[in-house]
Formats: C-alpha cells, sequence, structure tokens
C-alpha cells in the first residue's frame, strides 16, 4: 500500500513538474491585447459580429448599448432570436430601428467611452463613430438534427456578409477599441481563428475560488501554450470570443458540422485545427469581459450539460479525468499534512508548483493571489460538477437546452 502511495504521488510530481511548468512558461508567453495597437481605419476588414438570444429581454438592453459604443468603422451585427416566448424579439428589432434611423451616430455616451478607450487622436477626432450595420434573424422553430445554439449561429453566418466572422456572446462587454485590436493581432500572429481570454466578472467567495480554479484546469487540461503551435493538436475556443476568417470558417464545413455540438465553441476551435489553419489564443482582460453565471449554485447548473458533453459522453475518458483531477489537485494536500518521509516529501513538490500556477493564474484573473490556497477546494467542487453532469446527463438519457430535449444517442452521433 505504501508503495502504490509513493508511485502515485511521484505521478502527481512528475505532471506538475513537467505539464504544470511547461505550462505556465508557455502561458506567459501568450500575446496579450494590449500590447497590440488600433488598426487604422484603412486596415480594417469588415467583420460580422454574430450572436444568439433566446428569452434574454432582461439582459439584452445594456448589452446592446455596449455595442454600439464599438468603434470599428466596418463592423457589422447579426443578432439572431431564437425561438423566445419574451421581449427579446421586439428588443432586437427596436435596436436595428435606431441604427436604421441613425439615432446612435452621435451621443454622448460614446463621446464619453472614447475617452477611456486609448485610441490613437486620430481615431477619436471629431466625437463620431461610423454606424454599425445591424440584421435581426427571427427563428420560429428549430429543425431536426440541430441543437438551438448552432443553429441561430449557422443563420446568423447565411445573413452576414463579413471578411472576418466574430462569434460571441449576448452579454459580452467589448471595449470600444477591442476589435482594432484584434484585426492588428490576427495580422501579427498570421492567424486564421483567434480566440481570447477575457476578464470573468466575479461576486463573492465561492464563485472566485470556482472560476479561478476552472481557468486553471481549462489551460493544463487543453495545453493552451501549444495552440498557436501548428503541428500541436491543442484546440481551444472561447466562447466569448472567436474571431475566424470566412474562407477559413467555410472551408471547415461552417455550424452545420457542429450541429449537435453542445460546446460547440470549443468545437470551432477543434475544426480550426483539424483542417490545418492556424489559430492562436491571446489574453483580452478588460478588453473583452463577461459575467458567466450569478452565483456557485448558477454555475453548477449552467455547466451541467456541458462537462460530460467536453468528454465525448465517454464514460471511461470521465472516470480518468475525475481520478486525474483528484490524484493531481486534490491528493497532494492531504498527503502533504497527514503523511510522512518521501510521501510529504513529493506532495510537497505538487503542492508548490499548483500553488505558485495558481496564485498566477489569480493575478491574470485580477484577484488576491491568495486565492491559491483554496486550490484544494476549487478543485472538490470542480470535480462535483464533473459527477454531476455526468450523473444528470445519464440518468435523463441526454440534455435538455434551450427548452429541447436530446437524447444521448443523437448526441454522441453528433460529437466532432
Amino acid at each position: 500500500m505504501h508503495f502504490l502511495v509513493l508511485f502515485l504521488l511521484a505521478f502527481a510530481a512528475i505532471f506538475w513538474i513537467f505539464s504544470g511548468l511547461q505550462t505556465a512558461w508557455g502561458l506567459l508567453r501568450l500575446p496579450w491585447m494590449k500590447d497590440f495597437a488600433p488598426a487604422k481605419d484603412e486596415d480594417c476588414p469588415r467583420i460580422s459580429l454574430l450572436f444568439t438570444a433566446r428569452d434574454e429581454e432582461e439582459k439584452l438592453p445594456g448589452a446592446l448599448e455596449r455595442l454600439a459604443k464599438i468603434d470599428y468603422p466596418n463592423l457589422e451585427i447579426v443578432a439572431v432570436d431564437d425561438r423566445s416566448s419574451d421581449a427579446t424579439g421586439r428588443i432586437l428589432d427596436e435596436f436595428a430601428g435606431k441604427y436604421s434611423a441613425g439615432e446612435y451616430e452621435e451621443v454622448k455616451e460614446w463621446q464619453d467611452a472614447m475617452e477611456g478607450a486609448r485610441l490613437p487622436s486620430e481615431l477619436r477626432a471629431g466625437g463620431r463613430r461610423p454606424l454599425h450595420r445591424v440584421r435581426i434573424v427571427h427563428i420560429a422553430e428549430l429543425p431536426a438534427g440541430w441543437l438551438g445554439k448552432p443553429h441561430g449561429l449557422q443563420k446568423a453566418y447565411q445573413s452576414s456578409s463579413g471578411e472576418w466572422l466574430l462569434f460571441t456572446d449576448a452579454d459580452v462587454r467589448f471595449a470600444p477599441d477591442s476589435l482594432r485590436r484584434a484585426v492588428t493581432m490576427v495580422r501579427a500572429q498570421k492567424a486564421d481563428h483567434l480566440t481570447l481570454f477575457g476578464d470573468v466578472l466575479m461576486e463573492g467567495f465561492w464563485e472566485t475560488v470556482l472560476l479561478t480554479f476552472f481557468g486553471l484546469a481549462m489551460h493544463v487540461g487543453n495545453e493552451s501554450h501549444r495552440v498557436s503551435n501548428p503541428n500541436s493538436r491543442a484546440y481551444i475556443g472561447v466562447g466569448a470570443f472567436q474571431l475566424i476568417r470566412r474562407s477559413a470558417y467555410e472551408a471547415c464545413g461552417t455550424h452545420q458540422r457542429l450541429a449537435m455540438e453542445v460546446v460547440d465553441d470549443m468545437k470551432l476551435g477543434k475544426m480550426v485545427k483539424l483542417c490545418k489553419f492556424r489559430s492562436c489564443i491571446g489574453v483580452a482582460q478588460e478588453f473583452v469581459s463577461i459575467r458567466w453565471q450569478a452565483g456557485v449554485g448558477n454555475l453548477i447548473r449552467g455547466v451541467t450539460k456541458n462537462f460530460f458533453a467536453a468528454l465525448g459522453y465517454r464514460l471511461p475518458l470521465f472516470l480518468a479525468a475525475l481520478c486525474g483531477m483528484l490524484l493531481t489537485n486534490v491528493a497532494p494536500f492531504v498527503a502533504m499534512i497527514f503523511g510522512h518521509g518521501w510521501v510529504r516529501g513529493l506532495a510537497t513538490v505538487s503542492v508548490v508548483i499548483a500553488l505558485g500556477f495558481h496564485a498566477g493564474v489569480d493575478v491574470t484573473m485580477k484577484v488576491s493571489p491568495l486565492y491559491a490556497l483554496t486550490h484544494p477546494v476549487g478543485a472538490l467542487l470542480f470535480c462535483y460538477m464533473m459527477v454531476r453532469s455526468a450523473v444528470v446527463t445519464m440518468w435523463r438519457g441526454g440534455v435538455e437546452w434551450r427548452g429541447t430535449f436530446y437524447s444521448l444517442e443523437e448526441l454522441r452521433k453528433g460529437v466532432v
């Protein structure tokens, strides 16, 4: 038994020494949006910003006002009302109507926003900004063989005209100059696909514990630092910001290929890599921000459909991932406290590296690095979310999303 414990803790220590340190070093070299100057008007290709909304009448007005403040001379906004039963469709139509009437052409809020946008003076001159083109698509019925969100994004793409497509969510907050900087980034990186890690707005202790560990787990589990390497199979897609060249998106098969993918944002990144296009990731921080879910309870419920889906609904892979998570993120802390000799020594190696990595993630996410001390607690919450996702999905025999139930059989057939 003692030998088995030593073996397992040695495995955890080797994991953190090689994978953990390598990932941390790689993340330090990721491009940061703040280091890229906003593109000038003549260097801005047409971008179509695409999102879907379903029953989001409470969030939409504020979200649309923020979209109206984006400073980009060649922007098209395509919003999809996905079978909403509330005022979502009317709010979107009114938003489009204000644009067509020129009501947003010059507003004090825009001038105020520009003051803090860190744009070159020639881009702020006059206190005006170009009108964006707005299109609204209303969906009344969901065809067979589609999840609601991928179908909505497919319809948005079909109604768009941009050379570049920006897939996002309705409640994402963009800094006014974020798209200009993104254009500079993709050119500097020679990329066909750019996804960004933005600020996740957190409130309260438990939200912060869970989300900071989630950020760490995403980097380690998906090897973020390898995504930009064309020879690596690593991929990432962040739903808040995915900018992709239209020609690359079409060559990959569009969202039609993701018709039954619950984690369509991640799998869009996978499609790009499978089709041999260049994908890259960057750190946006305040340039792209989102309030993911309000409260830890909503966070846990909100990912019930996602975690098991991310593992392809494969029970053996789920069990392996769960055991690996407990072994590398919980067991070393227990062994360091209660173990002796080599057991404590090996555990301490894992704990020190894990805490250092977590502290770095905390700083990037703009919270106290002391939250690194909650690492094992965050790991246990994360494991609970994994278990809950698998159990609920298998118990129900599928997933319910946006008012429609999808069986495990059809979901597994649609895995990319």
